[in-house]
């Protein structure tokens, strides 16, 4: 018992700092997992001002970096992963484990086809990507989405609450703002996530506290 006392002050004393921009986006699955964890932590907020100077103090020019006591640590999905096991929330064997991982990777094959429009920085092109963006990408995913929902009562896998459900609401900020609705409105199973997860105490605390942002 000692031992496990002593993990547990450890953990409670580490200090935390959450590096990222002022949006939800990939900063926002790490804060809801440390929150879940109950791990108080910094929210650092760059401002696009701040950014130039510090991209060449982070480890690969690239946020969220987390530090766990001064440690630098980067990759949002690595990160989230590992406090997904801390929590407890990464699957009972390397079988659960691979079906959160395909989910969250599906995720991420959906969010890089919609950050390509959104940060065109060329209009015309940008708009000519619009229509089979909203109209084949977004319906195909997300319809995809809520049939996993659908068949895992509730959750993207396993049927039970896993880190890959706090990393799909976390953003689905971004995503809605995209997309320029709301797919919680729209896709009934999607709408149980987002309540699953949102009925979370420690989550629904930062949802109701967290900064304000576009999204």
């Amino acid at each position: 018992m000692f031992s496990l006392d002593r993990e547990f002050l450890m953990l409670k004393m580490a200090s935390y700092k959450l590096t990222y921009f002022n949006v939800t986006a990939l900063g926002e699955p790490i804060r809801f997992l440390l929150s879940y964890l109950g791990r108080e932590f910094e929210d650092y907020r760059l401002s696009q001002d701040q950014w130039p100077s510090t991209k060449p103090k982070t480890p690969f020019g690239k946020l969220p970096v987390l530090e766990i006591d001064g440690k630098a640590l980067h990759q949002s999905t690595s990160i989230a992963r590992y406090l997904g096991k801390e929590a407890d929330l990464a699957g009972s064997d390397n079988w659960e484990a691979l079906q959160i991982d395909m989910a969250v990777d599906s995720l991420h094959d959906f969010r890089l086809a919609l950050v390509g429009y959104f940060f065109e920085q060329d209009k015309a092109v940008k708009e000519k990507k619009r229509g089979p963006l909203l109209k084949d990408t977004v319906p195909f995913y997300l319809t995809k989405f809520d049939e996993l929902v659908k068949d895992n009562d509730g959750y993207l896998a396993n049927g039970k609450l896993s880190w890959g459900d706090l990393y799909f609401v976390a953003c689905s900020s971004l995503i809605n703002h995209i997309i320029e609705f709301d797919m919680f409105d729209k896709y009934e199973n999607l709408r149980t996530l987002r309540d699953n997860v949102h009925s979370i105490p420690q989550i629904k605390a930062w949802v109701e506290t967290r900064p304000k942002t576009p999204f």
